[in-house]
Parts: structure tokens; C-alpha cells; sequence
């Protein structure tokens, strides 16, 4: 629970300074932070201390008690949801041979849409460097993939999960003699 509220409170603080025109170096001048501290608390990497909240809340010209109006304490029990493997929908994210998306669920919750997929690299599979305009979480599922980076390589076996932005060029490499497979989650923020 304490993290869906901290989610709810950066949600809110983002939507709250698009909605007023404010850019983020607007409002880390106003409350006397840096603008990378406000990106951080918008995109939930850091916790704001109680004075650098109310700080924040100020700078955006907003009332304490209108900020936190909505903010729910309370959990929500979302539905069950159940798909079967044979009602998974097969997608082309981008033009590559060898890449096999398989869509399991999208789901929608509150500012951020969350896409489920299992992924399936084909050894030998080639591509460009692509970017997703979401956070990224992945679990290799099967076999060993090469995560290429442009500054970096980062090798995943089976049971290893890695969590990234998206917007860093990234390229999956399977330099193996089987399939990789491996569940991705796509965590879009809301583009208002």
C-alpha cells in the first residue's frame, strides 16, 4: 500500500504542474530543489521528505488540502483477470525477424498503462536499437540473452530479471543456439 500512495502522490504532482503550464525546472526554483530531485519524485524513484512535499505542493500554487483529496489510503482489489496461452495475441513491436512478441494482458490503472508480453528471440535474430516510451521490466523465462546498450552490455540467464526506462537505446541479443524467451512488462506513464 505504501508504495501505491507513493505513486498516487508523484502521479498527482506531475499532472498537477502539466495541468498549470509549470515545466520542471519551474517548480524545483520555486521549492528550492533541483530539477532533477522533481523528476525523480515525478517518475516515483525517491520518497520527498514531509517539509520538501509541502514545499513542492506550494510551488505548484495548489491547496494542501486539495492535493491530498484524492489520495486514497485504501487498497483496490483489482479483478481477476486470467488469460489462456492459446488467447495470447501475437504483435509486431518493430520490423525484425526473429522477435516474437506475445501479448498476455494491458491494463490500465489509474495514470499508467501496464502491457504483459512474452517475448521469444530466435538465435542468430538481428535488429536496430529501439526505445519504448515506458518503463521496462524483464524475466528471462529461457535460455541467455546479451542486452546491448550504448554504453554497455549486460548479460541475462535464465531467472534473472533486470528493471530499465525504456528511452535508453536497447537492442536483445540471443548469441545462443536456442530460443530466449522471456516475459516483458511495458509500464507507460499517462502523455497528457
Amino acid at each position: 500500500m505504501e508504495n501505491e500512495i507513493i505513486v498516487q502522490i508523484s502521479q498527482k504532482i506531475k499532472n498537477i504542474r502539466k495541468d498549470k503550464g509549470f515545466t520542471i525546472q519551474d517548480v524545483a526554483e520555486r521549492a528550492g530543489v533541483t530539477k532533477g530531485l522533481i523528476s525523480q519524485i515525478e517518475n516515483s524513484r525517491t520518497i520527498p521528505s514531509l517539509l520538501v512535499l509541502i514545499q513542492i505542493i506550494k510551488a505548484l500554487e495548489v491547496d494542501l488540502n486539495f492535493f491530498f483529496n484524492d489520495i486514497s489510503l485504501e487498497g483496490r482489489e483489482a479483478p481477476i483477470m486470467v488469460l489462456r496461452k492459446e488467447e495470447y495475441s501475437k504483435f509486431e513491436k518493430e520490423p525484425a525477424s526473429g522477435y516474437s512478441y506475445e501479448r498476455i494482458f494491458t491494463k490500465k490503472f489509474k495514470d499508467v498503462a501496464v502491457d504483459f508480453v512474452i517475448l521469444e528471440i530466435q538465435p542468430g535474430s538481428e535488429r536496430d536499437f529501439v526505445t519504448t516510451d515506458a518503463f521496462e521490466f524483464k524475466y528471462i523465462i529461457q535460455g541467455s540473452v546479451t542486452y546491448l546498450f550504448k554504453d554497455q552490455s549486460i548479460i541475462l540467464n535464465e531467472g534473472d530479471s533486470m528493471l530499465f526506462d525504456g528511452r535508453l537505446e536497447h537492442n536483445p541479443v540471443n548469441e545462443h543456439k536456442i530460443p530466449v524467451r522471456m516475459l516483458v512488462i511495458y509500464f507507460f506513464e499517462n502523455a497528457d
